[in-house]
């Protein structure tokens, strides 16, 4: 006679606590509206890296042989608007910053749930909209809108897209303002500012730049409109208005919004080199406070945007300076960050390996941004694909670098199981190789002169697009294959465990995936930040540490 075993019940977690679409959709749980937010980010990556396939493909020949001037136009518009306004910018934030910032911090959720879920519901609304113009047509003003191209000459659809991207401001506004809250209110017993996580402090600076930045966009694009739609002069010289004017408000946002896209990723590579690293990071006070140094300058330094817009050379000498010291915090960061790494015990897993491929990238980013500065050589460069380069090796090679860092760090705690490492190590090589295979020639390419925006150039640049293609077709599949084992992980992945890279810090000290409560007790902080010696492993906790 045999006994039935009974079956296992999983554990309650916030994956499994309920089931359905309308529990989705309807959740307060910040876990799950980082998933909701993974999905949808994801699918704008998807679509926005499908508008740079485009692209490569046109500049691969010398002639304009896959689209004329107007469908290129609308292609890299597009392109841009998607990466910057419904990936770059809530890609960290809205997803490990929505999924870890609680968990961090000892917390059951953010501060204002609801508040949070609406703040999804907004992104999926602008995001509707940016679909309505891509599947209409496009727009054809590049992702800078600039007047008077966009309020009199552009088609019609620049101020759809503009709603678009002011609709998504305030979504970023949202979350920003359940940041900071959360980070003042919701702290755990014993955790004292100086015991946070750098990834708190890098978005607790992110929000602050968040809620103080994007009013202007939202404005500046709402006066678009309005003089677009009811020719109401801000912009256009030919309704009274000073296209200078718009440049100015632009550029105030638009600068401080690339820390947006970048301190999130500052964070997560704090986390990632000292966790790897097995020391705490060199210099924690120091790195902390770059980070805030970085959102107070970010919003001092829009002006070396209008180096060749009648800016007057006397105030184009104060933002060079205040531009160069912006790039100190930075400088801070990359030689702590090398400094944690020195006689540590580094690990080369996958997310270590993203996070030194960043370190790399964005200091190659860092110091061209120097030679952007200097108004002699912007003047040369400028409107250059030297531009571009310097752009995506800052957004592409630091923020996305350090967006797969994290995803790859924290993925189990996310689902609660490992992915192949040995194809996450060969996808990390395949991105930094693509990578650097696609956007170096590029600082070539504009140092000798080839203008941006442009389907059609001469025939003596194009050994250098071909390298940049090839580069494209690699750094893609960089990207392809980390979205097919990470899906694939979520049903046939090993068991993490509780902590399974030895790390410090509360996330680590609850189940993966989480309890929809995060933590069954309040937990009680009682030694410093990224106290290894106070680390403590159990034997499935150490299973997968290398």
């Amino acid at each position: 006679m045999t006994t039935a075993t009974p079956p296992v019940k999983e554990p309650k977690n916030y994956l499994n606590a309920e089931h359905g679409l309308r529990s989705w959709l309807l959740t307060q749980d910040h876990k799950r509206i980082a998933i909701l937010y993974l999905i949808a980010v994801s699918a704008f990556f998807v679509v926005g890296g499908l508008m740079a396939v485009l692209i490569r493909l046109e500049l691969a020949t010398p002639a304009g042989d896959l689209m004329d001037s107007n469908t290129y136009n609308k292609v890299f518009t597009m392109h841009g608007v998607i990466m910057i306004f419904f990936f770059l910018i809530p890609s960290i934030p809205a997803i490990l910053g929505n999924f870890l910032l609680p968990l961090m911090i000892g917390a059951k959720d953010l501060a204002f749930p609801r508040i949070n879920l609406i703040s999804w519901y907004v992104y999926m609304l602008g995001g509707t909209f940016g679909v309505i113009v891509l599947l209409s047509g496009g727009v054809d003003t590049g992702w800078t809108f600039y007047t008077p191209f966009s309020s009199s000459y552009s088609n019609g659809y620049v101020v759809l897209t503009a709603l678009a991207a002011f609709i998504n401001g305030f979504s970023s506004i949202l979350t920003g303002l359940n940041f900071i809250v959360t980070v003042h209110r919701m702290r755990a017993p014993g955790l004292t500012w100086f015991r946070l996580p750098l990834f708190v402090w890098a978005h607790y600076s992110t929000s602050v730049i968040m809620i103080l930045g994007t009013p202007v966009i939202a404005v500046t694009l709402f006066l678009l409109m309005l003089e677009r739609g009811l020719h109401i002069g801000f912009f256009d010289p030919a309704y009274g208005g000073d296209p200078v004017l718009f440049q100015h408000l632009f550029w105030f946002y638009s600068h401080p919004a690339v820390y947006i896209m970048i301190l999130p990723s500052m964070g997560v590579i704090s986390e990632v080199i000292s966790t790897f690293s097995s020391k705490k990071p060199f210099g924690y006070t120091f790195i902390a406070f770059s980070s805030v140094a970085i959102a107070v300058f970010g919003f001092l330094v829009w002006g070396h945007h209008l180096y060749v817009s009648s800016q007057s050379a006397y105030a184009g000498m104060v933002f060079s300076i205040l531009s160069y010291i912006v790039a100190i915090p930075s400088a801070i960061k990359v030689f702590n960050w090398a400094a944690t790494m020195y006689k540590g015990s580094v690990r080369l897993e996958a997310p270590m390996l993203y996070a030194i491929g960043f370190i790399g990238l964005f200091t190659v980013g860092g110091l061209t941004g120097l030679f952007l500065a200097a108004m002699g050589l912007d003047v040369h460069l400028t409107d250059t694909y030297f531009v571009i380069a310097h752009f995506h090796y800052v957004m592409v090679g630091g923020a996305i670098m350090g967006y797969q860092a994290g995803i790859h760090f924290w993925w189990p705690k996310i689902v609660g199981r490992m992915y192949p490492r040995a194809w996450a190590t060969v996808a990390a090589i395949l991105t930094f190789v693509g990578f650097n295979l696609t956007f170096f020639p590029q600082f070539i390419l504009g140092y000798l002169g080839m203008p941006r925006r442009y389907h059609v150039y001469p025939p003596e640049f194009q050994v250098f697009n071909v390298l940049s293609s090839a580069g494209a077709s690699v750094l893609g599949l960089g990207y392809l294959i980390p979205a097919i084992y990470l899906i694939w992980s979520i049903k046939n992945g090993e068991p993490a465990g509780a902590n399974p890279w030895g790390a410090t810090g509360l996330e680590w000290q609850t189940s993966s995936p989480p309890p929809t409560e995060n933590f069954e007790v309040t937990p009680v902080v009682t030694t410093e930040a990224y106290d290894y010696t106070a680390l403590t492993l159990t034997t499935q906790e150490v299973t997968h540490v290398g």
